[in-house]
């Protein structure tokens, strides 16, 4: 990731607390608030409005990213019937894209800055969609894949095994089928190209707008990722109906090639944009320059203010995973959802999180500017946003659908708002040559999180038949993760890197 133009990004976030908050990259669907579009007519009229072109890019990527890693989850109960699918063998495939997604990130920055936005950003989606289109022949694939993942995953377990035997749990295994080896193939293609979307939009925003308006970009990029979870379960379910499951992969998959004729047509580094007036051009350019110093991650992971935020990101971004993956399947199981009927359920679900996303960020901007220390303001929304999704575990037992779903949408709006105060915390702690590495090392262990929490759901699943163990480490997620955060730092003060 590009460390000092997304420090850039998120300290000045941190600077427009009377107006803004924290547009939090990747799982958290961050929004910008009114105040900050309010003051921008002004602007468009007097420099121009080139810039905004390329957000709306940015934008429509976001929601082309979450779409094709959505779709997987809006047609598990077709892909279960049609292939005799378990829950662990689900959860193997959900720990793939993870896994790829965990090592993407690491190298998805540095990509970007050697070859260029415009060709970074133009392998990554070729690569996601070529992941995305091979969905629908993950048959094929997986006859080649199955010997050599067989050993792989059989090499994990025994390792797993190795660990939680001895702790009075049972051993876990899978017998691998084609369809899940080919499966598993195109989720770990799909992550692995999916990682490289927003560290390039990031670099994107860096490149294209001026500090002050960096975060209303950001907000708006980002809010593509809300918009492709609400259109994926409304728009796959009439695909299906329409051709059937292959096809609807096709569809999506499609999506990117056609964002990418755009891209590759309208994109160019501002100073060498002739469609770019020269005021606009002065305008993005127009913030001193400042020296560039670089932190290696093996410096920064010596201090407490990296592990806070890291543990965070660890304990928190998995089970943002499972309202992605695993809410429909939830639905189909505790209240007879099908294909046709849950697209209105989770639509509402994610337009509640949306709320979330600019909720939690106004609190702590809110105590700040009522004279409340940084530290204060931003524990306390975090504990807020903690309590909000404590009754997820009632959705895992009622039998009322819309009581379920409106808990759900709670929990997922509180995730957003805990995740736009947590990435606040890098820019509270560090300065800003070191807040984009931060990022990298939590964003990456989030990941790391997600990989555990795929599987694990899937063998608790196996094991139960029931979510409410599963609400339950959601529930509790949280609240132990803002415990831990709270003895590392307690007073969030600046770590020396000097």
């Amino acid at each position: 990731m590009n460390n000092d133009e997304q420090a850039d990004v998120l300290e000045s976030q941190k600077q427009q607390d009377d107006g803004e908050f924290l547009a939090a990259p990747e799982e958290s669907g961050g929004s910008a608030t009114g105040a900050a579009i309010a003051g921008i007519g002004d602007v468009v009229k007097r420099v121009g409005r080139y810039r905004w072109w390329i957000c709306t890019l940015l934008f429509f990527a976001s929601a082309i990213n979450y779409v094709d890693r959505q779709v997987i989850a809006i047609l598990k109960p077709t892909l279960t019937a049609e292939f005799g699918w378990t829950d662990i063998d689900y959860g193997w495939i959900i720990f793939a894209f993870s896994t790829a997604y965990a090592i993407g990130f690491i190298f998805a920055g540095r990509f970007m800055d050697k070859v260029g936005t415009k060709i970074g950003f133009t392998v990554a989606i070729i690569l996601w969609s070529i992941g995305a289109l091979m969905h629908a022949w993950a048959v094929g694939v997986g006859e080649f894949a199955l010997p050599i993942l067989t050993p792989i995953i059989n090499g994990i377990l025994s390792v797993v095994n190795a660990i939680i035997t001895p702790l009075g749990f049972a051993p876990w295994s899978i017998v691998l089928s084609v369809s899940v080896a080919g499966f598993i193939v195109a989720r770990f293609v799909l992550g692995l190209g999916e990682s490289g979307n927003f560290p390039a939009a990031i670099k994107t925003t860096a490149e294209w707008f001026p500090k002050k308006e960096r975060a209303l970009s950001t907000g708006i990029f980002n809010a593509g990722t809300n918009v492709g979870a609400l259109v994926t379960p409304l728009v796959v379910p009439i695909l299906v109906a329409i051709w059937g499951w292959y096809e609807a992969f096709i569809v999506t998959g499609i999506l990117g090639f056609f964002w990418l004729v755009f891209w590759l047509w309208l994109y160019k580094r501002p100073e060498e944009h002739k469609s770019l007036s020269k005021e606009e051009l002065e305008y993005i350019q127009s913030d001193p320059s400042e020296p560039t110093v670089k932190l290696p991650w093996s410096r920064l992971i010596r201090y407490r203010q990296t592990w806070a935020f890291a543990i965070g990101k660890f304990m928190t971004d998995p089970i943002w995973w499972i309202y992605l993956f695993w809410v429909p399947d939830f639905l189909q199981r505790q209240h007879g959802l099908d294909l046709k009927s849950f697209g209105l359920p989770i639509a509402v679900i994610y337009i509640i999180a949306d709320v979330g996303s600019v909720g939690g960020g106004w609190i702590s901007s809110y105590m700040i500017k009522k004279g409340y220390t940084v530290n204060r303001s931003r524990k306390t929304a975090m504990l807020i946003c903690a309590l909000a999704v404590i009754p997820i575990v009632i959705a895992s037992s009622t039998s009322s659908l819309w009581l379920s779903v409106i808990l759900i949408g709670i929990a997922a709006a509180a995730h957003q708002g805990w995740s736009a105060n947590l990435f606040t915390l890098t820019s509270d702690t560090f300065p800003k040559q070191a807040v984009g590495s931060v990022v990298g090392i939590g964003g990456m262990l989030g990941a790391v999180g997600g990989m555990v929490i795929a599987p694990l759901v899937g063998y608790i699943l196996a094991s139960t038949g029931s979510y409410v163990p599963i609400f339950i480490i959601a529930a509790s997620a949280y609240l132990i993760a803002l415990l831990l955060i709270h003895l590392l730092v307690p007073r969030l003060e600046q770590a020396d890197v000097s």
